[in-house]
């Protein structure tokens, strides 16, 4: 698998996978009724940020968005967020995502990276991120609505790089 930065020519590859976990309404803030253009705009993601993809024969599989949590002071920090395609999860596709921000948030020199809305009841996620050194430090409870488990907690994660 190779993970690459995302260019506009993967903008029709990545759309089909925002959409799905869009519409599914289980593990990001997004509107369900998300299109293309909103969709776009918040995915990827201009400098200093970028957009990755996963891609294996050919195929994009994940995607991940990272850049500064903050500007100005709190621009040492790094965030980032993930999406997994339906049929490729399970594969390592956010392992090895996880793994590409990390090692580029270092080398760009972050200090540190926090997660600001993980879904609690994303429970693959939340555990993957813990496999990958973060810390749950803090839950703003009932603060999602989820479809299936009704209102659950958003997790904050951090780690320092």
């Amino acid at each position: 698998m190779e993970i690459r930065e995302a260019g506009e020519a993967d903008w029709p590859a990545i759309w089909p996978i925002v959409e799905a976990v869009a519409r599914a309404g289980e593990t990001f803030t997004y509107p369900r009724d998300l299109d293309p253009g909103f969709g776009r705009t918040l995915w990827m993601q201009p400098p200093p940020g970028m957009t990755l993809v996963a891609v294996k024969d050919g195929r994009v599989l994940g995607t991940a968005k990272t850049g500064p949590n903050h500007m100005g002071p709190g621009s040492h920090v790094a965030t980032a967020s993930f999406m997994v395609a339906a049929e490729a999860r399970g594969q390592g596709v956010g392992r090895a995502l996880g793994e590409a921000v990390i090692a580029r948030a270092k080398a760009a020199g972050y200090r540190a990276m926090q997660f600001n809305a993980v879904v609690e009841a994303n429970r693959s996620a939340v555990r993957l991120w813990r496999a990958l050194g973060f810390e749950i430090i803090g839950t703003a409870p009932e603060a999602f609505d989820h479809p299936i488990e009704g209102l659950v907690g958003l997790h904050v994660m951090y780690r320092r790089l």
